[in-house]
């Protein structure tokens, strides 16, 4: 009967070893691997947008995509495409102005819905290349960014809001959207980036 007790004590006693093991892995944070998502800059939607915003969100756009290249993290394009309205994926309408420094072998998602996430690839795609942290730019704001800001949130992703380049049809419903959501600046970010890449 001791060895009974005995043995039942010694398992109790691995079973807790083994929780307790668990609970810290769990409480170590993951390593942030960055990817930033450039959203629906499409010669289609630029026109409607606040000149406001479209001046200095385009020129930080490229700043941002300069940074991830320059550490090495991942540059997601993503278009939208209505099902009714479009524009068509082989459109002018379509693509991204030639001023925009994406290449043509940055990861592409097409969607048809808001978010980026809603019936796309694109969870696929972050977790075949680990990453767990997001970083948007683009537009609308108000729409698609924002869309896509709470479809990383809902799976768990950590998101920021790129400040500055951000772009909607008003400016004042732009600045709104940063002031309600997670947002990071180029310098922190710079920052930021160049200690994760090293």
């Amino acid at each position: 009967m001791k060895k009974i007790v005995l043995l039942i004590l010694l398992l109790l006693v691995i079973s807790m070893a083994w929780l307790g093991a668990a609970e810290t892995a769990k409480a170590v944070p993951a390593k942030v691997k960055p990817a930033l998502l450039v959203i629906d800059i499409q010669n289609a939607y630029l026109p409607r947008m606040d000149e406001k915003d479209v001046k200095t969100g385009m020129e930080m756009i490229n700043y941002y995509i300069a940074l991830f290249r320059a550490n090495g993290f991942p540059v997601i394009r993503v278009y939208h495409s209505s099902l009714k309205l479009g524009p068509k994926p082989d459109s002018e309408e379509f693509q991204y102005p030639k001023t925009v420094a994406v290449k043509d072998d940055d990861p592409k998602i097409v969607k048809n819905y808001g978010s980026a996430f809603k019936e796309t690839e694109l969870e696929k795609l972050l977790q075949a290349k680990g990453c767990n942290t997001l970083f948007l730019c683009g537009l609308s704001a108000v729409g698609c960014v924002l869309a896509t800001y709470h479809g990383a949130m809902d799976r768990d992703y950590d998101v920021y809001m790129l400040k500055d380049a951000l772009i909607s049809h008003d400016a004042a419903l732009t600045k709104a959207v940063l002031e309600i959501s997670k947002t990071i600046g180029y310098y922190p970010l710079k920052l930021v980036l160049e200690n994760i890449a090293k």
